[in-house]
């Protein structure tokens, strides 16, 4: 107490002095963040991929904060509805949206008319995890690996039906370039959402697809579903047997999906950076690190909020030219 009363004393005598200097940098301090439970919007329903991961890390990162992270699932139009919900939202901190490729890139790249501006209508605080993709067959495909599936199509040419989660979605380009690379003639058979895609892909309606690996690890390893390749840094080391596409020789394929953190774009900054901080809070303990193994993601590296963002931008261009070379616009 001796050392705060003199310092109480030199601030009101600074105030009365040179009140036209200390008044304003007073005003400019940001207040105690957060005060109140902070809405974490899910742009998609329940029980995908997205909702999975804002589910592992909001009662971690509610931890890490001192407050409260409740998930409001707001899904609809391919994630826009939600996206836009945020987009829109007041930008104090206390709206934050889980990304996603789909929302902030593959959306960006193929709808002209999106509602939300991906890079300008958020300001990008980090990634939550990185997933990587696979290429999934119904075990009835007489095929046991990479190599012998693409001598199979070519040799079938049109036989084949790949399924995705909708026209423009990550599948969908995904697999365009695929077949573009190998010259490969494979039908796309657009669903609505992932889950009716798998569902199908299961019972044979359809014999293949491109999905993470977290939505369906265990379809794989109960045999429901083979794995012939995975787009990750390094084998998955749930499927130590599956090559990944860097040792397939089609490096443009192995590009992982992710989800992330954003808030609506003039957030203050530091709030930007206090969410920044817990969430490497929350990545670097090591129970979440077990956590993301068990579910078959991949704990990012340290991407600083304007490195997420040039990342976003690098993928919206990657993807729009996928789009443009395969003629897919979205209205």
């Amino acid at each position: 107490m001796t050392n705060l009363l003199p310092r109480r004393h030199f601030l009101r005598t600074s105030c009365s002095i040179g009140g036209a200097i200390a008044l304003p940098s007073l005003a400019q301090s940001p207040a105690r963040y957060p005060t109140r439970p902070i809405t974490l919007v899910v742009p998609f329903p329940p029980g995908g991929a997205v909702d999975n991961a804002a589910r592992a890390i909001s009662d971690r990162l509610g931890k890490v904060l001192g407050q409260a992270v409740v998930i409001d699932n707001k899904g609809g139009a391919g994630g826009s509805i939600g996206s836009t919900f945020v987009a829109r939202a007041a930008p104090d901190g206390y709206t934050l949206v889980v990304t996603s490729q789909t929302t902030h890139v593959v959306n960006p790249a193929v709808s002209p008319n999106l509602p939300y501006d991906a890079l300008n209508d958020f300001a990008p605080i980090t990634l939550i995890e990185r997933l990587a993709n696979v290429v999934l067959i119904n075990p009835s495909l007489p095929v046991k690996n990479f190599g012998a599936f693409v001598n199979y199509a070519k040799a079938n040419p049109g036989k084949l039906n790949y399924a995705s989660s909708g026209n423009g979605s990550v599948a969908h380009l995904s697999m365009e370039l695929l077949k573009a690379k190998l010259g490969l003639f494979i039908t796309h058979i657009p669903y609505r959402g992932a889950g009716a895609a798998l569902n199908d892909l299961m019972s044979g309606q359809v014999q293949l697809t491109w999905n993470n690996l977290t939505s369906n690890l265990n379809m794989i390893q109960n045999g429901k579903l083979r794995a012939l390749a995975v787009a990750s840094p390094l084998r998955a080391p749930q499927l130590p047997d599956v090559p990944t596409f860097d040792e397939l020789k089609l490096p443009d394929l192995n590009i992982t999906s992710w989800t992330g953190l954003a808030a609506p774009a003039k957030t203050p900054e530091p709030i930007i950076a206090q969410l920044y901080d817990a969430m490497r809070t929350v990545l670097q303990d090591p129970e979440t690190q077990e956590a993301w193994r068990k579910r078959g993601a991949i704990v990012p590296e340290n991407v600083k909020p304007a490195e997420y963002r040039r990342e976003i931008q690098q993928r919206i261009q990657f993807y729009r030219d996928i789009a443009k070379a395969n003629k897919i616009v979205l209205d």
